[in-house]
């Protein structure tokens, strides 16, 4: 019985060490969840001191910020497509899908550094204050990630090209996909915590 849920389940799950790494993945993002959950923290006992610095709601553009979570968050959907196209062995729909989603990812890490010197010019910098080194170090670190996951997409991407859908291949692309939705949750609570609170206090 349990041989055959394994030969007509999700193909990443059909080998114990598919369901084995998935796991240690979950476990991996618990770890993640700490390192931000701490940023954060940081972050809000940091909030306001701005010093000589500008504060948040002198800087902080609406229009900007909303198209960075347009862009990540139709990404996250996308990436759902691309997982979708995998569990029914259309390798092309899968590549398709996913390279959508890395431009998207391009798009807002090109918006964020566009922030980010802006900021800068404005005299808000790592440096200028409490407040904006908790900002810059909280920002910096989801996007160092998201570029991390743009870098791992494009190496999978070229594995698959060449080896096709495997249980190896079908794995890593889905734990790629756990690793890509974490980042936009974590986006969620960005927007929620620094953007929108930030433009109003």
């Amino acid at each position: 019985m349990a041989a055959e849920e394994l030969k007509t389940g999700p193909l990443e799950y059909r080998t114990q060490e598919g369901r084995m790494t998935i796991l240690g993945f979950w476990i991996f993002l618990a770890a993640e969840v700490v390192l931000f959950a701490t940023l954060f923290a940081t972050y809000a006992v940091l909030f306001g001191r701005t010093g000589d610095a500008p504060a948040p709601m002198e800087l902080f553009e609406p229009g900007i910020v909303l198209v960075m979570t347009f862009l990540l968050l139709t990404s996250s959907f996308t990436c759902g497509l691309a997982i979708h196209q995998m569990r029914r062995g259309n390798v092309k729909g899968l590549m398709t899908w996913m390279i959508v989603t890395l431009a998207l990812g391009f798009g807002f890490l090109g918006f964020e550094i566009y922030e980010f010197v802006h900021y800068v010019h404005e005299g808000a910098s790592l440096t200028s204050s409490a407040y904006w080194s908790g900002f810059f170090v909280l920002a910096g670190t989801h996007g160092l990630h998201v570029t991390l996951g743009t870098g791992w997409a494009i190496l999978l991407l070229i594995q698959i090209a060449r080896r096709g859908l495997t249980n190896v291949t079908s794995r890593k692309f889905f734990i790629i996909s756990l690793y890509w939705h974490f980042l936009d949750v974590i986006w969620i609570f960005i927007f929620t915590c620094v953007y929108l609170i930030g433009m109003v206090i």
